[in-house]
């Protein structure tokens, strides 16, 4: 068995909790996600989490480029990074680094959650095809998938715990600004442009 090997089954097992743990509390079945304190839940989730950052990252490095993807991939794939990452920075200091840990505070309307609910998910999206672009790794395929997965799954673990944290606010917020990014999204950045 090779390193690359140990690191894909590694990264599989965290991902395969984690996702396993938020589809569990979509379905009604535990209160796994969001986490909303600091106790055990929380240390297991961001564990496994950074574990699979961890896989990630080894197999980017062992295998690199071995797909034989196009230059321009790469290229773009610097790009979505870069995009995507700059857009969770903002995003997280929007959010605060509490709140952005899956910890409770106060809602956030305002900087980029005025266009998306979830801008730092749109970040990450980016950030991981980016790194899968990149990386040119078969083994860092799967993975990257598991975290698309977490990505379009986190909110609906969310929105419930959201609207009985805030009720009709959130509700207003839900009505007016899209899950992730749409024509909403364009419009709304259409009316900030043209009012400023």
């Amino acid at each position: 068995m090779t390193l690359s090997e140990v690191l894909l089954g590694i990264g599989l097992v965290a991902g395969v909790v984690n996702l396993g743990g938020v589809w569990a509390s979509i379905l009604g079945y535990t209160s796994y996600y969001p986490l909303g304190e600091k106790n055990l839940q929380f240390h297991a989730f961001w564990g496994l989490s950074h574990t699979l950052n961890l896989s990630l990252l080894g197999l980017g490095i062992l295998q690199f480029g071995t797909l034989g993807l196009p230059t321009w991939v790469f290229y773009l794939g610097i790009v979505l990074a870069i995009v995507g990452f700059v857009t969770v920075t903002i995003s997280t200091f929007d959010l605060g680094v509490e709140q952005t840990q899956g910890l409770e505070g106060e809602l956030r309307t305002d900087g980029l959650y005025q266009y998306s609910r979830n801008p730092q998910y749109v970040g990450y999206v980016l950030a991981t095809v980016g790194y899968a672009f990149i990386a040119g790794s078969p083994f860092a395929i799967p993975l990257c998938g598991f975290y698309l997965a977490w990505w379009f799954s986190f909110p609906l673990a969310e929105e419930p715990w959201l609207r009985e944290q805030y009720g009709d606010e959130y509700e207003q917020y839900l009505d007016r600004v899209p899950r992730f990014v749409g024509l909403r999204t364009l419009r709304l950045l259409v009316q900030s442009s043209a009012s400023q």
